[in-house]
């Protein structure tokens, strides 16, 4: 295949060919241009090597978004380790999971963690313990030193099929480690451009040296979530520049003021936790978009009135609804423009997805069914034969993923994202998507954000429960009359909690349980 290339291989390449002063990753007053992350990658690659790990290890990073989380995801590609990303808001034994699920050989982790990861370590088999800032304790090297120490890296024989894993948030169970071979996802980075995609690494060389592709990328969600982490390779893989924010907590005002400042080319956000702030920043004169050509949302739905909002700030902008999971990318996509601005989302997908019915079949347009991604898709879940087994089916002889969404085929191609089927209600003998209603719930004029999930129900079976957080006052019987408007009866929440705050992870995706604790106690 004229793209089967490892990102170890890519990078190699990159670092080579790219202008050296050209910047690569920028957060906040932290700048490191390519000459600076060349060097620095190698170093910490080869301080893992060193410390005893071997191609095909893993490398766990423990880390929030930084410039050192950029270097020590190109270090893990160069040293060729399989990056293993793990969700900073674990508990100690949640992230003792992750580290002996996935043989973490290597870790390298923020001061901030040193705590937790003092904890656990003598229980892991981890044997390189690296510290990005803080006192450095004496099982661990300090990330600055070892990254300024300008040690060698020695030739790697760089295969496409060498890994990268990503963990699956544990929303449906415990965290699943989805294999991915490098050539794969490289290959769906550059899906739709085979009239320019580089047919050897020679040619990427060249590319990369003309600056072909070459992008400014705003990335708000965290690194450590499928969403940023895809974006952040694809834009370094071309040479480019990610930018990112410091601060424990999203910041629109400083998202808007970054991206003024910088330039940037395009951004990524996950729906409306990133995208309503963002407009509110906007709408009072704090900063600006005007830069992007486009703007990237993943992971989640996002109201059509918030695309139409940031579109008056940007015209020239377009945003692309990417449908995706870590089980699969390139589900579907959906772009719209201020020529369309504020119409229903439909995806469109190409000939590797289906929409399918429970007999494994494609189901007549019209119909709900579940999509199924096939093509390029992962490998399955390590250590997991039989949920691989389950997610990774075989279809008349081709092997498809099937993450678990839920979709109404048209008679056009098109679709209708309804949901994921894990968080489906059934209350009456109907089942209830709580995105579609979640949806219903903040067109409300009053409406920031809303969440909606099933609570046990000795007549319905559950009943459909939200909450929602307001910025005016609104009572809960108004909502539920607001929902009646554009839903069936039965979808209209029985009851309505109104919040300070509705709970979300970092990465902008709602946090049922949370949700629904606030509610049970």
């Amino acid at each position: 295949m004229p793209q089967d290339m490892s990102f170890g291989a890519i990078f190699e390449t990159v670092v080579g060919a790219v202008d050296p002063a050209l910047p690569a990753l920028i957060h906040g007053d932290t700048r490191r241009t390519w000459a600076d992350v060349g060097r620095r990658s190698a170093s910490l690659a080869a301080a893992m090597l060193a410390g005893g790990a071997v191609p095909g290890d893993r490398c766990a990073l423990l880390m929030r978004n930084s410039a050192a989380y950029g270097e020590s995801l190109i270090a893990c590609m160069r040293a060729r380790l399989v990056h293993v990303n793990v969700n900073y808001r674990y508990t100690g034994e949640e992230l003792f999971y992750i580290l002996d699920n996935s043989d973490a050989a290597v870790c390298v982790y923020d001061a901030e963690f040193a705590p937790l990861v003092a904890a656990i370590r003598q229980r892991l088999p981890t044997r390189v313990w690296i510290q990005v800032g803080g006192d450095t304790p004496a099982h661990a090297q300090d990330y600055e030193a070892v990254a300024e120490a300008g040690l060698p890296l020695a030739p790697q024989d760089h295969q496409p099929d060498d890994m990268l894993f990503i963990y699956t948030g544990g929303t449906t169970g415990l965290p699943k480690g989805v294999m991915w071979d490098q050539s794969a996802l490289w290959q769906l980075m550059n899906a739709g451009t085979a009239a320019t995609a580089p047919a050897s690494l020679a040619e990427h060389a060249a590319n990369v040296a003309a600056g072909v592709g070459r992008q400014r990328a705003l990335v708000l969600p965290p690194l450590m979530h499928g969403t940023g982490l895809i974006i952040a390779l694809a834009t370094l893989c071309r040479g480019g520049t990610v930018v990112t924010l410091p601060g424990a907590n999203f910041d629109p005002g400083d998202a808007t003021t970054t991206c003024a400042r910088e330039g940037c080319d395009y951004a990524v956000i996950v729906g409306d936790a990133f995208a309503r702030p963002i407009l509110k920043a906007l709408d009072a004169g704090i900063g600006s978009i005007a830069t992007l050509g486009v703007m990237i949302s993943s992971g989640t739905m996002w109201s059509p009135e918030v695309k139409a909002g940031l579109l008056r700030h940007a015209p020239a902008m377009m945003i692309v609804d990417s449908l995706g999971s870590s089980e699969g990318l390139g589900l579907g996509a959906a772009a719209q423009t201020k020529d369309n601005a504020g119409a229903p989302t439909k995806f469109m997908a190409d000939g590797n997805t289906l929409i399918i019915g429970e007999d494994m079949k494609p189901v007549p347009p019209g119909t709900m069914g579940r999509i199924a991604r096939g093509g390029l898709i992962p490998r399955g879940y390590w250590k997991d034969p039989v949920k691989t087994a389950a997610t990774f089916p075989e279809i008349d002889g081709k092997r498809y993923s099937i993450p678990g969404d839920f979709a109404i085929i048209e008679a056009d191609g098109s679709f209708t994202l309804l949901g994921r089927g894990s968080q489906c209600i059934n209350s009456g003998g109907e089942k209830i998507f709580p995105e579609e209603v979640e949806e219903a719930l903040k067109t409300h004029p009053a409406i920031d954000d809303a969440l909606v999930f099933g609570l046990p129900d000795e007549k319905w079976g559950q009943a459909v429960t939200a909450v929602v957080e307001a910025h005016a006052p609104v009572d809960a019987e108004e909502l539920r009359a607001h929902v009646r408007q554009q839903l069936a009866g039965y979808k209209a929440p029985k009851t309505v909690h109104i919040v300070a705050k509705v709970p979300r992870a970092p990465n902008g995706k709602a946090d049922y349980a949370t949700a629904k604790a606030m509610v049970t106690g």
